[in-house]
């Protein structure tokens, strides 16, 4: 046998014990554009509830154009990374227009949100810098670390204020320190403490870094995030997050700070240095989708009593969902086959809403993770409510 093939024994071995165990995903596949209705393959139409199109905007006519109209005029891609070949204006204006709206000096824009943790922390740490990270981060900022390598790193539980305080006072051989942390917390919908982060970076001379790619769109009077929300507009040292949610959900991800902080970005961190740039088509709709977000504030609004509307109809219908303030409504179920139970019998009855266990979350705490858009109707939530309700049994937990 070659080592070929003795891996790919392995991996089917392993990829069946996943389906035995009910915790196989099966990626669904659509046959329409993104919406609360969408048509998937083998199952014709669906409500869907496990999108990150907070604002509806993936399929926005306007959005959609801009995007076009960057093909036409500046074709599918970059062909190399913006230092050896340069990059297009929409990438220009783009970064002007993100860095405006989140009261920065400058911003970057990456391929993803990923790229953007990897470079942020690629770029600043060095055997002097300690980094000081929520235990419920996102896996992006977890590998991000690891891949940086930085002299310490300690890992704080979640928006645990004392416990992030003891470990910087025990830091003081640092050079530099860096505090990274969700806006908001994906899988719990929860929002991190910032004026007490804020506060505390102060007092030790730490940076903050917050990723607020589920709070961008979704958090504050007028969706400029989960600062805004605290009414901390400008004052969050380092903000990351992507385009693939709120604004289009095409892809992409930026850092947004202070213009030497994105200049050095560019000459140093190796997700710019060694990627293709963001291509110019999504750029552009991406562009257009802020556009949207700042002309239309009626579109928080929405989804704001979208949130509201759905959490009461599951309260009455005897299920108690994590508690929060952004538009993520999970509710615990338990074991990761559970949840992807439940979440298979949802969809036969029309709903697509998707279940997570572990390793995505801890053992134990798999759930059915909602997420609500401003145009999801009435009938939409009422319709969700009541599916999950048929969808679970008495045996299941629904804490």
């Amino acid at each position: 046998m070659t080592a070929r093939e003795a891996l790919r024994g392995e991996l089917r071995s392993e990829l069946d014990q996943m389906a035995a165990s009910g915790t196989l995903k099966e990626p669904k596949v659509y046959e329409s554009p993104q919406g609360p209705l969408v048509r998937l393959r083998e199952r014709g139409e669906v409500l869907v509830l496990s999108s990150n199109d907070y604002l509806g905007l993936a399929n926005n006519p306007a959005v959609v154009e801009a995007g076009i109209e960057g093909l036409r005029r500046y074709g599918a891609g970059t062909a190399s990374v913006r230092f050896i070949c340069g990059l297009f204006e929409p990438h220009l204006a783009l970064e002007r227009d993100l860095a405006e709206f989140l009261g920065t000096e400058a911003a970057i824009t990456y391929v993803s949100c990923w790229n953007a943790n990897h470079a942020i922390l690629d770029a600043l740490c060095d055997r002097e810098t300690h980094v000081f990270s929520d235990a419920l981060n996102h896996a992006s900022i977890i590998d991000a670390m690891r891949l940086a390598r930085p002299g310490a790193k300690t890992v704080y539980p979640h928006c645990d204020m004392a416990a992030l305080e003891a470990a910087l006072a025990g830091s003081a051989g640092a050079g530099r320190r860096l505090i990274v942390t969700d806006g908001v917390f994906s899988m719990e919908g929860d929002l991190a403490p910032l004026p007490e982060l804020v506060e505390i970076a102060g007092r030790h001379d730490a940076v903050l870094i917050v990723d607020d790619s589920h709070g961008l769109g979704v958090m504050g009077e007028t969706g400029r995030g989960t600062a805004e929300h605290f009414g901390l507009e400008g004052g969050i040292d380092i903000v990351t997050g992507t385009l693939g949610k709120a604004l289009g959900g095409g892809a992409g991800g930026f850092v947004a700070g202070d213009r030497e902080l994105c200049s050095m970005l560019e000459q140093r961190s190796r997700p710019q240095l060694f990627s293709n740039g963001l291509p110019p088509t999504v750029a552009c709709s991406a562009r257009e989708a802020l556009r949207q977000l700042r002309e239309n504030p009626d579109l928080i609004d929405r989804l704001r009593r979208n949130t509201a509307e759905y959490r009461r109809l599951l309260g009455e219908a005897g299920f108690d969902p994590v508690p929060g303030e952004s538009a993520i409504v999970p509710v615990v179920v338990g074991e990761t086959s559970t949840a992807i139970e439940i979440s298979a019998r949802m969809l036969e009855e029309g709903v697509f809403v998707t279940g997570f266990g572990y390793p995505v979350v801890p053992e134990g705490t798999a759930r059915i993770r909602a997420q609500m858009s401003a145009v999801l109707e009435a009938e939409h939530l009422r319709r969700a409510v009541e599916a999950m309700g048929r969808a679970t049994t008495p045996a299941d937990p629904v804490t």
